[in-house]
């Protein structure tokens, strides 16, 4: 066969399976991967949890956009980079995923981020806290639902620094988010006019705080700052209650604690706790109409991460009918553009950074006495609009943005 006919052949061979090429694209499902940790120490934060609200992000299109069905998956990192960028390429290269979305971990979530800017695909990020992901680590494809660490340490640092918590200790998870939010909350901590006596780092998991609270207990520093989450939290908060430490007259300042978590340990234990959370279930009738749907697959409220999730799948979803394709590069294109507008944000922007700014709220543990539901667990101080809690745009050193 000479090689004109052979060119010949194989273009015509090419021409006649591009229809059906281009119909098995569209036929594809659009398939959302929620990425975490549904078994560790960060499956009450996200888990299952925010595989549910990816779920209801696709209910709420009914089930299918621009003729293909929408499809979520899930898969567990067991909060490990290397496994988390394994599955982050797995899922693009072989099962034709969109969007992952969640992280959990912060050194997770960055690696989950490099697999996304390297293979243009969009991340939706809930669960990592590290402002890193919109500073030096950005991505065009990256956007950053929730909260951050700056955000949580600005408000709750400042806030209980300025109301006589003037001297702190740190006890603080061995990790990305962790170290973050160490930093983020020294910064505040100084800007406020308070001190900080010292610090000690944990590891992932870690069961026994009893060493790590002694340590704190004889600082005498007036807060114990814990800056760590999920079960790490709540062993900390429980052993610290079983020590005496707040009967002595230190007081506990979680710097990332979720409804669950205090449910977890209880109002008894955790009354008076301020937080900083970007949800809470029963703050209006349109968040408590969407957690109502929530906890009807999974009996707990829902977590600020897990409301972030359902912002952030949700808002995509809207961008690829707007565009009307999910090319990355588009429908990226399309976010930023876009205002997010769901059951807890109104008309907020995302930065060139992937910075969503929407507000965060100061919260307040309440006692027992003044719980008047199962769930009924905070009330609201004040509220940080517009995105004024998060870190300024020039700060961030993120290299999309020109200033």
């Amino acid at each position: 066969m000479s090689g004109l006919t052979r060119r010949t052949l194989l273009s015509g061979a090419a021409a006649l399976a591009a229809p059906f090429v281009a119909r098995a694209a569209e036929e594809r499902p659009i398939r959302i991967g929620v990425l975490n940790d549904p078994n560790g120490v960060y499956a009450d934060n996200g888990g299952l949890g925010s595989v549910i609200a990816a779920r209801l992000a696709a209910e709420d299109f009914g089930g299918t956009l621009l003729g293909r069905k929408i499809e979520i998956i899930a898969g567990d990192h067991q909060n490990k980079p290397d496994l988390a960028a394994a599955i982050a390429r797995e899922w693009i290269d072989r099962q034709g995923v969109d969007v992952i979305a969640d992280g959990a971990a912060s050194s997770a979530g960055l690696a989950i981020q490099q697999v996304t800017r390297e293979k243009q695909r969009i991340f939706i990020i809930a669960g990592p806290g590290t402002t890193d992901l919109t500073g030096k680590a950005c991505s065009p494809f990256g956007f950053h639902f929730s909260y951050d660490t700056y955000a949580l340490a600005k408000g709750t640092a400042t806030a209980v620094t300025k109301n006589g918590g003037d001297s702190w200790f740190f006890i603080t998870a061995d990790y990305a988010f962790g170290t973050s939010m160490e930093r983020d909350a020294r910064r505040f901590v100084a800007q406020s006019g308070g001190k900080v006596l010292g610090s000690v780092r944990h590891p992932l998991g870690a069961t026994d705080f009893s060493s790590y609270l002694l340590a704190a207990q004889s600082s005498g520093a007036k807060i114990i700052g814990l800056c760590n989450a999920g079960a790490d939290t709540q062993n900390a908060v429980k052993q610290a209650a079983e020590f005496g430490i707040t009967r002595g007259g230190q007081r506990l300042a979680a710097l990332l604690i979720f409804i669950t978590d205090v449910l977890a340990v209880g109002l008894p234990t955790a009354q008076g706790l301020m937080l900083t959370t970007a949800f809470y279930w029963d703050r209006t009738p349109e968040t408590r109409a969407w957690s109502q749907r929530f906890m009807a697959h999974k009996p707990k409220p829902p977590t600020m991460l897990q409301a972030g999730v359902y912002s952030g799948v949700l808002h995509y979803l809207k961008a690829v009918k707007e565009a009307n394709t999910t090319d990355p590069r588009t429908v990226a294109a399309r976010m930023h553009q876009m205002p997010v507008n769901d059951m807890n944000n109104t008309n907020v922007a995302i930065r060139a950074d992937g910075r969503v700014m929407c507000t965060m709220y100061l919260m307040q543990v309440k006692s027992p006495a003044q719980s008047r539901a199962p769930f009924d667990v905070y009330q609201e101080l004040t509220a940080m609009p517009n995105g004024s809690a998060f870190r300024p745009l020039a700060e961030g050193g993120c290299p999309l943005v020109a200033l």
